[in-house]
């Protein structure tokens, strides 16, 4: 999977970086209004963005900028971040509004840690237009992520929505397979794919 990568510091409010679309969800099913997503990696931050033209149904807890388990109940983007040697992972989830939560795990759904433990120093943003859709997008310290999951070329990576709550309609980057949702497959994840954003 692509993760661009900027010789400049990245701003929210003067973010151009490329989307990749998701037009279908874990059936085959096409959405109402597509989704995108962009990766983007500068010297401080891991960039996540994501965007739908549709608008979303929030955790009732979720406030700007605030750390919110279970936000995956409502509409979310999420990350996923693995290293394979370790076989650690991270999920990182993103509300439209700009709320969000992550999490260190150890195996498939098995967590580092039973309490829920913000990583320092992640910033996050978001814009709400008045026809309903949004953009959001949240920074994560790459030097965290190479400390706690050796962040590079061998990490794999995917990203996954869950959308049009409260009929949740489910989305991954990457090919999942067939039966019930499960975002949970690390070792099905893509190898990152470093590329200089497109000037």
């Amino acid at each position: 999977m692509t993760i661009f990568t900027s010789p400049e510091r990245l701003i929210w409010g003067e973010l151009d970086v490329p989307l990749f679309g998701l037009a279908k969800d874990l059936d085959g099913i096409l959405l109402q209004e597509p989704a995108a997503f962009s990766l983007v990696v500068d010297a401080q931050h891991l960039w996540f963005i994501a965007s739908h033209r549709k608008s979303a149904r929030l955790h009732p807890q979720a406030r700007p900028g605030r750390f919110q388990a279970e936000l995956w109940r409502h509409d979310v983007a999420e990350l996923f971040l693995f290293d394979p040697v370790s076989g650690r992972y991270f999920e990182f989830n993103l509300a439209p509004n700009g709320a969000w939560w992550t999490c260190e795990f150890i195996a498939p759904r098995v967590r580092a840690d039973l309490a829920e433990i913000a990583m320092p120093e992640v910033a996050t943003f978001s814009e709400l237009s008045a026809d309903g859709s949004w953009v959001a997008a949240m920074a994560i310290p790459v030097d965290l992520l190479k400390a706690r999951l050796n962040f590079g070329n061998e990490t794999h990576v995917n990203v996954t929505m869950i959308l049009e709550s409260p009929v949740q309609k489910f989305i991954s980057a990457t090919d999942l397979g067939p039966g019930e949702p499960n975002f949970h497959q690390p070792e099905q994840f893509p190898k990152i794919c470093f590329q200089p954003l497109p000037v």
